[in-house]
């Protein structure tokens, strides 16, 4: 038998090639070309086919009065840019997109294309009431009424509110109002319309009449992100902020890059305590319109919250002058330059803040503040002038007065002050106003008799000259006159508590928060139930306000205080030491506070803590001590407890609490 042979030894075969005939070299060329051309021509029908159509004018256009009429005006701009690019001197469509750009509130690109329409054949007397609107938006009121008194008949309705929203910003309100008023009652179903007018009423102070306003806008136009978005506004006055969130994103349905909206929702969201949402709907509004005064604003705001001081700083530089008055920015750049040791220009900052804002008392603080770093001690009295001299003055301000004195060598009065200070406010809280006689107050008011805010100013000084009867009567005449302003309910309510009717006053409080349910509002509702005797109500409405800004830290505070109040001891402690941990350990109300909630809980060496703590701010103040003593007993230190109790009793003599407290230790 043949011994078989391994495959790898075995004889390949030869592969025989076919053999070409020889290519003259001239051919060789000539063949080369040919596959070239041939990669050539395949190349380029390969292109054609992936290549995207080219648009179609008047399709895109459609597309874009569409998208218009639909209320999502940024894809309206898209479209409408298309069609431009397909047919450049189309003259329609060049007004198209000039409407497009006017509802998204750019005037500068809306009034070019206006000019590239007319150019294009469009005739000018078609294009006046847009024209009115570009300048309008360019912030040129005068110019804007010059168009719209040009405007065909045709188009009146809209010239009509463009009118109205230039006599608004020349601060003609009463003009605006009634061509408005006009206007709708010969189109009830203009939505522009009532919600041009329900955006003046709410900046009046008018939030019933514009919640009206608003509400007949969504219902004749429920697509437009305008009317959406004033919606949103009005039911964050009326309500809150979680309520409101809906309607914001309700508008962003329909336009996810319509500037207003976007703002809006950031700030609302960054107040509820949602910072990345907040963070995200900026970044969405700076796509939207680049370099947005408004977005970088809030985004300084993040920053601040963040602790990046010098971030803050770049981006509210960046702002630009857009919002650089307003008193949210004010109150903000004066921030960042008292952060950073810049005290003269933080006083001057927080200075304009005052001017535009005389009433409030947290501005005033902090010019003083500022002003006392900087060495003005005699602006520093200046300025807390009408704090100190009130029994309800607070621990800070009497402070800052103190010092302020001692700078000026006055030892006597900074020595009156400290005592005030550390004995903490001897009365409630008042209504604040100014020192401004009361003859001068009559006088502007009966200057300006379209302008409540000079009554307001009358009822206020009316209350703290002690003429109740007169400033009840005149907030009612008040109210008549606009029973949709929560600032007339509440004059008539804080006029009521004055005089010591606060079953009355709370009724007053609770159509004011129908209106307005915001912190000042709040605080004055619940104060008035609760003397009122009805404290269930005055819980119920503390609860149904921090449902809506669970961010609150008054509202924190004084859910706390409650508790403590009621025994609620665990639920204090959870509640005052987030409170605590905001604000860190120089409140006094909150440290006497968590040292009852934790000697009520049986921690007497964590209560003892807090109470000296407190104490150690305000060691005259009878609350302070009481707290003191309490922690004391509750941790086994009966004589040191006896002697605390005994002299909160000496300093408020008249507290049932405190001297039930030393009953008890005896």
């Amino acid at each position: 038998m043949p011994d078989p042979t391994y495959p790898m030894l075995r004889r390949r075969r030869r592969r025989r090639w076919l053999k070409l005939p020889a290519v003259i070299p001239g051919e060789r060329v000539r063949l080369l070309a040919i596959c070239v051309l041939c990669l050539v021509v395949v190349g380029i029908g390969i292109a054609l086919a992936m290549r995207a159509p080219r648009p179609d004018a008047r399709r895109s256009l459609a597309d874009s009065l569409a998208t218009l009429d639909a209320g999502n005006y940024s894809a309206a701009r898209t479209n409408a840019q298309a069609a431009i690019t397909a047919a450049p001197t189309w003259a329609i469509a060049h007004a198209v997109l000039a409407r497009a750009h006017l509802e998204l509130g750019d005037g500068l690109a809306a009034e070019a294309e206006l000019t590239r329409a007319e150019d294009a054949g469009m005739p000018a007397d078609r294009l006046h009431q847009l024209q009115a609107h570009a300048r309008l938006l360019q912030g040129d009121p005068d110019g804007a009424l010059d168009e719209v008194a040009e405007a065909s008949p045709r188009y009146a309705d809209y010239a009509t509110r463009i009118a109205a929203r230039a006599y608004a910003a020349q601060g003609k309100i009463v003009e605006a109002r009634a061509g408005l008023e006009a206007l709708l009652a010969r189109t009830p179903t203009d939505a522009a319309a009532w919600t041009d007018l329900g955006r003046l009423r709410l900046i009046a102070g008018d939030v019933g009449g514009a919640a009206v306003a608003a509400t007949r806008a969504v219902a004749s136009a429920p697509h437009d992100p305008a009317a959406l978005t004033l919606q949103g506004e009005v039911v964050r006055s009326r309500y809150g902020l979680i309520a409101a969130l809906p309607w914001f994103e309700a508008a962003l349905q329909r336009d996810a890059y319509y500037h207003p909206a976007l703002i809006e929702y950031a700030a609302t969201l960054g107040d509820a305590g949602r910072n990345v949402d907040m963070l995200a709907a900026t970044r969405a509004a700076l796509l939207a319109r680049p370099g947005s005064p408004q977005a970088l604003y809030l985004q300084a705001v993040l920053a601040v919250r963040a602790g990046r001081i010098d971030l803050a700083r770049s981006l509210l530089q960046r702002s630009g002058n857009a919002v650089r008055g307003l008193p949210g920015t004010l109150l903000l750049s004066g921030s960042l330059d008292y952060a950073q040791g810049k005290f003269e220009l933080a006083a001057m900052t927080w200075r304009r803040l005052v001017a535009q804002q005389p009433l409030n008392i947290v501005a005033r603080r902090l010019l003083a503040a500022a002003l006392l770093r900087s060495g003005d001690a005699r602006g520093v009295l200046d300025t807390l002038r009408p704090i100190g001299t009130r029994a309800d003055a607070d621990s800070y301000s009497l402070t800052l007065i103190a010092r302020a004195f001692e700078a000026a060598g006055d030892w006597g009065s900074a020595a009156t002050f400290l005592d005030r200070a550390a004995a903490g406010p001897v009365a409630p809280a008042a209504v604040f106003a100014t020192d401004a006689a009361i003859g001068g107050l009559l006088a502007e008011a009966a200057t300006a008799r379209g302008d409540p805010t000079y009554v307001l100013g009358v009822i206020r000084s009316q209350i703290a000259s002690g003429d109740t009867a007169g400033a009840i009567a005149r907030a009612r005449g008040l109210v008549a006159a606009g029973p949709g302003a929560p600032a007339a309910q509440l004059a008539l309510g804080d006029a009521l508590a004055a005089a010591g009717r606060y079953g009355e006053a709370a009724g007053s409080y609770a159509r004011a928060a129908d209106l307005s349910f915001d912190e000042p509002t709040m605080l004055r509702l619940v104060d008035a139930l609760g003397r009122a005797g009805r404290a269930n109500d005055a819980a119920a409405s503390l609860a149904l306000y921090l449902s809506q800004n669970p961010q609150s830290l008054t509202g924190q505070r004084l859910l706390g205080h409650w508790q403590v109040a009621s025994g609620d001891w665990d639920s204090a402690i959870e509640t005052l030491e987030g409170v605590r941990r905001r604000v860190g350990n120089r409140d006094g109300g909150v440290l006497i506070d968590l040292a009852l909630a934790y000697a009520g809980s049986d921690d007497g060496a964590i209560a003892v803590r807090y109470g000296q703590a407190a104490y150690r701010l305000l060691p005259m103040s009878a609350t302070a001590s009481d707290a003191y003593g309490v922690a004391l007993a509750a941790n086994g230190d009966i004589a040191g407890a006896r002697q605390l109790l005994a002299k909160a009793v000496r300093l408020a003599p008249a507290d049932a609490a405190i001297a039930g407290h030393l009953r008890q230790l005896r």
